[in-house]
Formats: C-alpha cells, structure tokens, sequence
C-alpha cells in the first residue's frame, strides 16, 4: 500500500481479516458436504483459499499444508491465461501450477460487477485420475504419463458456460467418472460461494475492502518478520533420506542449509539427490509449501496466514534434482512423502537454533495406502496418522497426521458401506513412541481385508529409518506393512485376491530429551497443573 493510498484503522482491519478468513472457511464447508467421495467428504482431504487479482493470497481455511504453500503457482499460471468474468480455469499438472495430478485445482475469477478482483481456489484429492493403477498413485511409475489424465490451465467453465469438452475428457480417463463430476462439481460451488460472499463484503464495506486485501497482507508479513528477528542469526545444516524412490531401495539423501539473516530466512537444498528414476519427485511448488509450513510452525500461530508470510521466506533448489525435476518426471510421491521429509530435515537443521521450539521426529510419513479393482468400481484411498514427535515441554501426540497433512479418518462405518473393505483392527500401537523426558506420540494399526479381487498400492517411508528422538531422547519405532500377515515394501504395488487382509503399522514418534529425567518431567507437570502441594 502506497503513502497516498487511505489507511485501515486496526479495528476495521479486524473485521474485515475474519471476514475473508470466513469466506475461505464456509468455501471449505461447502466443498466438504456437497463432495461425493469419502476422500473429501469424510476425510476432508481438501482446501480453499482466496487471492486478490494479482494472485496473492489473502486468506485461506486451515486446511492441508501442502495443498495450501503450492496455490499460489497454480494461480500464477492461470494469470498467463488472461482470466475473464465468469471463467473457472481447472489444473493439475505438475510443472505448471500443481502437485501431483491426483490434486485438482479449480481457480474462478471473483468479478461481481464483470471486472475481475481476485480468484477463489479449491485444491481437492480425487480417488482416481486414470494411470496405470487406481487410485493413480503407481509406486513404480517412471513418469508423470503413468500416473494419471494431467491437465494443464484449460477453462472448465468460460465466460460462465460449461466446456463440456473439458468435463468429456475427464470423464474418459478416469476409473470412477461420476465420482469425479459430483467432486468437481462440489468445488465449483464452493469457488461460486466466494464470489457471493465477496460482492456482499462489497455492498457492505466499498473500496475499504480492496484495500483490506494490501493491508492483512502486510500486516502478516510485518509480524512474521517481526517474529524472524528475534531468532539467532546463522546458517543451520541438516541431512536426512527418503528410502528408495519406488524403483529402487537405495537410500535417496536430502540436504538442507537454512539461513537466518534478521528478518528474512532462506532455505537452500543444494546437495540434495539428483531427480530419481521414481516418483518421490516433488516440484518446486511442494518444497516451498513444506518450508512455509515449517516457518509458520516457528512463529506465533495466530499470524493470519497470506501471502505476506511467505515474503521473508526464499526457497531454492538444484534444477533437475529431487526438489525441481524436469519433466516428464513421476512426482505423485513427492507431493506425499517428500514433503514429509522436506518438513523433516528443515525442522532439525532448526533446532540447535530454536531448542525450545522444536519436536522430535514425527512419524515422517503419510502412509498412503490405495485398494481399488482396475474395472473401475471402487478407489479407496487414505493417509493413516502414527506418532507425533516428543516436545519441548510435553509428550507427542498419539495416532495424528503429521507434518504437511492434516486430513481426518475415514470412519469404520463409511468405509464398510462405501467399499468392499471389512476393518478388522484400528488401534495405537503400543509402546511405539521413543522414551524421553517426554515420549513420542504412538502409531496406530490399521488392517483391513479386501472383499474382492483388488489392486493394492503403497507408499510410505519410515520403514527402515526411525524417527529420530532429539536431546537424548530415543527414536520411534519404524512403521510395518503387511499383507496376509507377510512383510512387503515400504512402496508396492501388487494384485490381491478376495479375502487377503493387509495391515499398516505406522510410525511412532521420537522422544525429546534424556528418558532418566521423565520422572522428575512428571512431577513439574503434576506441580504446574496444581496436583502436587509444594508447601
């Protein structure tokens, strides 16, 4: 906002900060109840966001870390199409806007008088995008053609009239097509709702409201890098694995520097892994998602969440390495697994310098487990929680989804009536968080037995390399996959007959600091909650 350009009282400012942030959270609602799938409707496995014209965010609902850092590309690329009044532009390639091609991505000009002033942006799961497995998550996939119908920034609705043409192609390269359309059609309500929402704003409050949108946005960005200069300056350097790439098991190293310079901070991933022949590929737009997630943990949750958090953040990587691959390399692992270890090895390369505000290791996985039959009669597909990481002054939690997810559970109910799956356990597992001063969260144990002939497909890390327990405290325990009570690997794809059952033992946590002192951690907690009489 210029000197001559009229300012907001911060009472007013307020206002209109919850009002947007309103809009993006009813978005989400009604994307949620009007979505067919369970991945969305039960899991919520979705997002929504508003951006003013220039394609910054301007508020967003809390919704899943990795789908929300990597929005903005996707409307910068649909900035390069020259949006009108009335079009709904749908992407979900990866090189140009997306994350992987299971992640459509519906942005729809907001424009209530017929001049565009900003978008409302969905992101949303689908089930199944075609490829060569259902579910569209093949772990041996080489490239991105095998994993699913990839789309470019093409107009699903222009100038207000469907592109039947668009929604035909869909529809002819996806296992679940119906399922597809209502989903899509659910977020094409919700992105619609903004629009109603944001022309009310107008009645209510005029050209106030366009300059809220500079206003939140530097005001977010004043008070990240407020938060930013109270760190210690200094580059920070930590080094993990992602293990094998799906093609092979050999162990794929991430490297990491983060700089702390005053109030600006940059993360460089030079001495990261080459592109892989698999698919732990993760653009660009995903290592950035996962890095601006980390700062948001490191600073006061209660910043509005825009663009004006990512300005003092700068993100870099090797061109054609693991973090910006060129195509047509397979990434839909990378938006899964190898944001969960970007999140990982950026989280450690911070805690010697910020002790007091970092877990241990989490789980480091989303465990991404797909059942569908190739007839295309049923895709189910779900990220299962396990163990958050011990904390500065409290254990981890047990059986969440860490790090750059943050879905719920599909519940026993839904998923027994929606697919031939029969859920045999779902429990904590016991003693699978690292002993500390404060113990890492438990994993969980999901087995189910599938009712009909089924392809399977896994993709999960933490298998061989436990979650790393931090100032003495010990690692997590490493997580299981079982099929018919057989181990198999941490990503595998594999036909399975009526009756095979298949067990997922996730990760637990890490314990933070030294387990001798868990007793006497007890005794300060039973003190500071008023249980123990000092007198």
């Amino acid at each position: 906002m210029s000197d001559d350009e009229p300012t907001i009282d911060p009472v007013t400012l307020e206002i209109l900060r919850n009002q947007l942030e309103s809009v993006a959270t009813e978005m989400g609602h009604v994307l949620i109840r009007g979505a067919y799938s369970p991945n969305i409707k039960e899991r919520q496995d979705c997002s929504t966001a508003l951006f003013d014209a220039s394609g910054r965010m301007i508020a967003q609902a809390e919704h899943i870390p990795v789908h929300l850092g990597a929005m903005p590309d996707a409307v910068d690329v649909v900035l390069q199409r020259d949006p009108k009044p009335g079009d709904v532009f749908i992407v979900n390639d990866p090189f140009a806007g997306g994350t992987h091609l299971p992640d459509i991505t519906l942005v729809s000009t907001i424009a209530p008088e017929d001049e565009v002033l900003g978008f409302a942006v969905s992101r949303a799961h689908h089930a199944d995008v075609g490829g060569s497995a259902p579910g569209s998550m093949p772990p041996g996939a080489r490239e991105v053609y095998e994993e699913g119908l990839r789309l470019p920034a093409v107009r699903l609705v222009d100038g207000g009239e469907p592109n039947e043409a668009v929604h035909d192609l869909i529809r002819a390269n996806v296992r679940t097509p119906d399922e597809r359309e209502a989903d899509l059609r659910a977020q094409r309500a919700a992105n619609a709702r903004a629009e109603e929402r944001i022309d009310e704003l107008l009645d209510e409050h005029g050209e106030t409201l366009l300059d809220a949108f500079d206003a939140v946005i530097e005001y977010s960005r004043d008070r990240v890098e407020a938060e930013l200069a109270t760190l210690p300056d200094g580059t920070y350097r930590a080094r993990d694995v992602l293990e094998g790439d799906g093609v092979t098991d050999a162990d794929v190293p991430m490297e990491v520097a983060v700089t702390i310079d005053g109030a600006s901070i940059d993360v460089d991933f030079a001495g990261t892994a080459d592109q892989v022949a698999g698919n732990l590929n993760a653009p660009l737009s995903v290592a950035k998602s996962a890095v601006y997630f980390v700062v948001r943990a490191i600073t006061d949750p209660d910043i509005p969440p825009n663009h004006g958090c990512y300005e003092p953040v700068s993100v870099s990587a090797p061109e054609g390495s693991l973090l910006d691959p060129n195509p047509p390399a397979a990434v839909v692992g990378g938006n899964v697994e190898t944001s969960q270890r970007v999140t990982d090895v950026t989280l450690a390369a911070l805690a010697p310098a910020i002790p007091d505000a970092i877990p241990a290791g989490g789980q480091g996985t989303m465990n991404n487990l797909i059942i569908g039959d190739r007839s295309g009669e049923f895709t189910y597909y779900e990220t299962i929680g396990g163990g958050f990481g011990g904390r500065p002054t409290k254990d981890g939690m047990d059986g969440v989804q860490v790090g750059m997810t943050n879905t719920l559970n599909t519940p026993v109910e839904s998923m027994e009536t929606e697919y031939p799956l029969r859920v045999e356990r779902y429990a904590l597992r016991p003693s699978s968080g690292g002993d500390g001063r404060y113990r890492g969260g438990l994993g969980l144990e999901r087995t189910v037995t599938v009712e009909t002939d089924a392809t399977v497909s896994l993709l999960t890390e933490r298998r061989r390399t436990a979650p790393a327990g931090l100032d003495g405290g010990e690692d997590g325990s490493v997580g299981r996959n079982l099929v018919d009570g057989e181990a198999v690997p941490a990503k595998a794809s594999l036909d399975v007959a009526a009756g095979t059952t298949v067990s997922i033992l996730t990760p637990g946590g890490g314990g933070h600091g030294d387990p001798a002192e868990r007793e006497a951690a007890a005794r300060e907690r039973d003190r500071r909650d008023g249980k123990v009489d000092d007198r």
